[in-house]
């Protein structure tokens, strides 16, 4: 009876042991899983100028936002940006516009990633961007060195606007655009004229001819 009890308390012991390490070892492979997931990988962008751009300015690509700006170094002549993209799954070709632009109602600046060709699901398959093997595929890889562009934005709108209006308060300019309406209108005026005629006279001649036609059938 004595050697019945710490048996059975034995077998309770290891069910409880093998349940805990059965559920220990699901766990961690569950968190490795989801670690790996949200893993992500690193871009070197430079631009020329700044355009407003700062540490945590969103990265967008289709209209999705996929990464942010984790660091900003500013040389003498450009602007280097350390951009991080947030899954190593996100995957942005190498055909592609890297530009800032601003949207919202607020003109926040964003880095805006255009896809320029369609990439195929063989082409996209197994592609790792933190492997070696990734430099030779169409995709980017973790720590790419890029140029970006300029894209839209609003000063160079309000620039434009006022480079216009500057224009039309010239007299000068007003003038020449003066004599250039004028011209239109006596050339279309002479046109009309001319179209005017030559409509007359095809109907002289259509008269002759069906007169001369019923006179001598």
């Amino acid at each position: 009876m004595n050697k019945t009890i710490p048996n059975k308390l034995w077998k309770n012991l290891y069910s409880v042991i093998t349940f805990v390490t059965f559920i220990s070892l699901t766990i961690i492979v569950l968190f490795t899983l989801n670690l790996k997931k949200k893993q992500g990988y690193l871009l070197f962008v430079e631009f020329s100028n700044g355009n407003g751009l700062k540490e945590g300015t969103n990265v967008v690509m289709r209209g999705v936002n996929i990464g942010y700006i984790k660091n900003i170094k500013i040389d003498l002549n450009s602007i280097l940006v350390l951009v991080y993209i947030k899954s190593i799954n996100i995957l942005v070709p190498k055909n592609s516009i890297i530009e800032t632009n601003q949207a919202g109602l607020l003109n926040d600046a964003v880095i805006d990633i255009i896809p320029l060709e369609v990439i195929t699901d063989t082409e996209i398959s197994d592609i790792n961007v933190l492997s070696k093997e990734c430099y030779q595929s169409k995709f980017l890889c973790h720590f790419n060195y890029l140029y970006g562009e300029r894209g839209l934005n609003y000063d160079d709108l309000i620039r434009s606007a006022t480079r216009i209006s500057q224009r039309f308060d010239d007299p000068h300019f007003f003038s020449l655009f003066y004599n250039f309406l004028k011209n239109c209108i006596k050339i279309s005026s002479d046109v009309s004229i001319i179209t005017s005629d030559i409509a007359h006279t095809t109907s002289l001649f259509y008269d002759s001819l069906l007169n001369f036609l019923l006179n001598h059938i």
